[in-house]
């Protein structure tokens, strides 16, 4: 009995024991488990935290890219469409100084090339103020930069940089090369203490290179930015695919050093980081954007973009070290390892000495303590009286006892500690997933998300303006197919099996679409592009994410571009290209003879500087209007560019094809208006066997219309003249009487001067011509007979000019044109258009001065011979030339064989 009592207590003692060892394990497993969770929960939100710095660094650029290109396109909108003219010094230089203060600080400098080589802008120095810049022939091929005046115009000169040639800078040449805007490679001048970037573009009319804009920013703001957005241990660089050359980091390295006036890139390899060498050098050879990368010091996560965009070709690197979230924990499974083995050290002490020694009073004290103190009374105490074995495992169970109760207490301030940090986890994943809306709401192109039955499961507010929604309640939930992509835009419905999303999402691949529409919510549709890619967790597609935008713009450009690329955009012809497709059909059909006609328009130019551009626009259309006219519906008519049309005429021969070009001239001849100032030259050829090349058929046609054009020069330089004389004297019938009396008037003053017979004929044809400018002014002010304002008298002062304009254009002419110019100077200095005095101006136009003035007097205003030849005398040596003027009245007086013509 008293054995079997022994043995009892022994196993109480023994299980009393056990229990402990197992309660330290379980503490043990179960925090190990814990802490390993949290451990992988904070290595994937370090990871999620490089991904991030990397997106943020991309947008900036992306922002960066855009501000250039919104730059270049503003400036080539005002060269393009002549809101700009680049000739006029003070309105160029205004206008490059107001748009340079308009822009950040970190655009150095905003500038033109011309193809010439002609180099104008603006620049902004440290201090933000604005200097102007020229490169030209004034210049001698150096660039200068000048102050500006309150008024933005040019001041003084203030530094001569030099000889520079524009036209072998490096973005002028690529822009050039790629005939598209396109981003330089990274310099530094000498003028600015940065590294800048230039964003080049290129600028035609009609195919013809312009010149070449250039926007040049400093790039310091993006290194500002990566500091802005880094803290004391992430890391972001931006360096050169290619060279591996710094561009912007956060380390506050310099991306530069200035040795002996010339400055050298850093490079990646040479930074004093061994973690961002290691990194470099791993994506290097494996080409993985993420990846983890341990040393001796420290683990980064990195994540690795290569950045490709007009020109730009940026790496760029996003590495956040785990020690941000690792440490604290780290410490805490170290104590509790160390927390544990003492635990499990004591227990195996204690079983050691109860099982050792069996004793029934101190055991069974012992086992009614234990058991109070596993019942959870921690402040229970075994009352030592011993020093032997028993009296040993005594004192063990009381520090036990201690170190339970210690490790209870702190367990619970650890849990107090950890449930207070998964609070501020928990917080931190809200402002992550509050920051991830905000940036879902900031991106430009519209983005919603779906789960594998199709529902919206998130959406940005560019989804819900391009949609026509309100709120994202009005799409979460909903099926996003039934919802805007039902049906084409023809109205036929688009089942869910047809839909490329849902089979993007089924068979688990990326699409890019652009010839679908979505639907708005008020019904209506919008052409679309978008892009869908499945969503993956754990290996598992969980839905798909889709990012579109309104591509309705887009769509209406390219049938624009489409349409222009087979017409003309002014007249409505086919252009060249189109003209040889049409023509390759004609001959695989052998519908000979085929006749080429090649037509060159005389007069365009002309009426480009006389009229404007406008008018010679109008001249444009209506010759195509003509040859539509004139020519059959089968017949091809095409505008190879400029003044030159060609035609093409299947089944035609050479009796036919003169008829036709008669009758082209018959009617171009007809056209007797301001925008018909014009002849056309014409050639032909005529293919009648099918080996002949149609290409020197066409050469042969365009040889027979120089022929034409230089057989007929002379003749149709007279017509263009007297054709512009008919049309003025058809506006006002004053003025071909005073042409005439005028004409006459300065002949016979030729004659009593002594001129020889070539200078009397040149008089005559001065005095005939000399009011021709007059074809600008309009109907109105041509017949007003009262007093002109300043605005009528500036308008009626660029007849001289006008005029001189048209006759230096002829061979026949070019004699008289500067005579005719200064027609109306006054002999005191006080006429225009440039204020000549005395013998400077040209005796020719002080006679018609004279004759003009007499014709005015007697036949505008009713004055007698006498009262005429009184005022000239009034006012010679004030208006008129003394001398002329004695000659002119002894010639009326002599003479009385003048008489007007009404």
């Amino acid at each position: 009995m008293k054995n079997k009592r022994y043995h009892n207590l022994s196993l109480r003692v023994i299980t009393l024991i056990s229990f402990i060892v197992f309660l330290v394990t379980t503490v043990f497993v179960v925090g190990y488990i814990n802490i390993t969770n949290w451990i992988k929960a904070t290595e994937g939100h370090i990871k999620e935290m490089a991904e991030q710095l990397n997106d943020d660094t991309i947008s900036h650029i992306n922002d960066f890219i855009d501000m250039q290109q919104q730059i270049n396109i503003h400036q080539q909108n005002f060269i393009e469409q002549d809101i700009l003219d680049l000739k006029n010094e003070i309105a160029r230089d205004k206008y490059f100084v107001s748009f340079l203060k308009q822009l950040p600080e970190n655009i150095y400098s905003i500038t033109f090339t011309t193809a010439d080589g002609d180099f104008y802008g603006a620049r902004r120095k440290d201090n933000d103020e604005i200097e102007i810049i020229r490169n030209n022939e004034t210049t001698g091929g150096n660039t200068w930069y000048y102050s500006v005046n309150k008024d933005f115009s040019i001041g003084e000169k203030v530094y001569d940089a030099g000889n520079q040639n524009p036209l072998l800078a490096n973005w002028y040449l690529k822009a050039v090369r790629e005939k598209k805007p396109i981003f330089s490679s990274i310099n530094k001048t000498k003028e600015v203490n940065d590294l800048f970037i230039t964003f080049a573009t290129p600028v035609y009319k009609d195919d013809n290179l312009i010149g070449v804009i250039g926007t040049h920013t400093t790039l310091s703001n993006i290194n500002e930015y990566l500091l802005d957005i880094t803290n004391q241990s992430s890391i972001a660089l931006i360096i050169e695919d290619n060279t591996g050359e710094l561009i912007a980091n956060s380390l506050n390295i310099e991306n530069f050093i200035t040795k002996d006036n010339d400055f050298i890139r850093n490079k990646i390899n040479n930074i004093d980081n061994e973690s961002i060498i290691k990194g470099y050098q791993f994506f290097r050879k494996s080409n993985s954007e993420d990846f983890n990368i341990k040393t001796k010091d420290e683990n980064y996560y990195f994540s690795v973009t290569k950045y490709n965009n007009d020109g730009l070709e940026w790496l760029i690197i996003a590495a956040v070290p785990s020690a941000m979230l690792m440490k604290d924990i780290t410490n805490t499974i170290y104590s509790s390892i160390l927390i544990t083995i003492i635990g499990i050290i004591i227990s195996s002490i204690l079983y050691y000495f109860y099982t050792k020694t069996i004793m029934l009073k101190p055991i069974y004290s012992l086992i009614k303590t234990t058991e109070k103190i596993a019942q959870g009374d921690l402040n229970q105490r075994i009352n030592i009286k011993r020093d032997d074995e028993l009296g040993h495992a005594g004192k063990a169970i009381n520090k036990m006892a201690e170190t339970i109760s210690k490790l209870v207490y702190d367990l619970e301030g650890l849990v107090e500690i950890r449930t207070q940090s998964l609070t501020e986890i928990n917080n931190e994943l809200k402002n992550n997933k509050d920051q991830l809306q905000l940036i879902l709401d900031s991106a430009r192109e519209a983005i919603y998300g779906i789960d594998l039955e199709g529902k919206c499961t998130f959406c940005n507010k560019s989804s819900l303006t391009l949609l026509g929604y309100q709120s994202p309640e009005e799409l979460l939930g909903k099926n996003m197919h039934d919802l805007i992509h039902h049906s084409d835009k023809n109205g036929i419905k688009l089942s869910a099996n047809e839909c490329k999303i849902m089979q993007s999402l089924i068979n688990g691949t990326g699409i890019t679409i652009n010839n679908e529409v979505f639907w708005r919510a008020d019904g209506t549709y919008f052409d679309v592009e978008y892009s869908s890619y499945p969503q993956y967790k754990d290996n598992k597609i969980i839905g798909a994410v889709i990012t579109f935008i309104d591509i309705t713009e887009r769509k209406k450009d390219e049938a624009r571009i489409r349409y222009l690329s087979y017409y003309d955009d002014l007249t409505g012809l086919y252009n060249r290209n189109a003209f040889f497709e049409k023509l390759e059909n004609i001959e695989k059909q052998n519908l000979l003879p085929i006749t080429i006609i090649f037509g060159d328009l005389n007069g365009l130019k002309l009426t480009n500087d006389i009229f404007g551009h406008a008018a010679g626009d109008r001249l444009l259309m209506k010759t195509a209007e003509i040859l539509k006219e004139v020519l059959r519906e089968d017949d091809i008519i095409a505008r190879f560019g400029g003044d030159e049309f060609v035609m093409a005429l299947p089944k035609t021969n050479e009796i036919e094809a003169e008829k036709l070009i008669k009758k082209i001239k018959e009617v171009f001849a007809k056209e007797d208006t301001v925008a018909m100032m014009a002849s056309i030259s014409l050639g032909f050829e005529t293919k009648t066997v099918a080996n002949e090349n149609i290409i020197h058929i066409i050469d042969s046609a365009e040889a027979w219309m120089y022929k034409d054009k230089m057989d007929k020069r002379k003749t149709t330089n007279f017509d263009t003249i007297n054709k512009i004389l008919n049309i003025l004297h058809k506006k006002s019938r004053l003025e071909k009487p005073h042409s005439i009396n005028v004409s006459l008037l300065c002949h016979d003053l030729g004659v009593a001067m002594g001129k020889n017979e070539n200078e009397i004929r040149k008089f005559k044809d001065a005095g005939y011509y000399h009011d021709i400018g007059k074809i600008i002014i309009s109907d109105d002010l041509l017949n007003y007979s009262g007093p002109l304002d300043n605005e009528e008298h500036k308008l009626m002062e660029q007849h001289t000019v006008v005029g001189y304009r048209i006759l230096n254009l002829f061979d026949e002419t070019l004699d008289i044109a500067e005579d005719v110019l200064y027609h109306h100077e006054k002999w005191n200095g006080t006429g225009y258009p440039k204020g000549l005095k005395g013998e400077e101006i040209p005796e020719l136009a002080r006679v018609i001065r004279i004759a003009e003035t007499y014709d005015f007097l007697i036949n505008r205003k009713g004055y007698t011979i006498e009262k005429a030849l009184k005022e000239l005398e009034s006012k010679a040596g004030i208006v008129y030339d003394p001398s002329i003027t004695k000659i002119f009245v002894r010639m009326i007086l002599d003479k009385s064989k003048y008489k007007s013509i009404d």
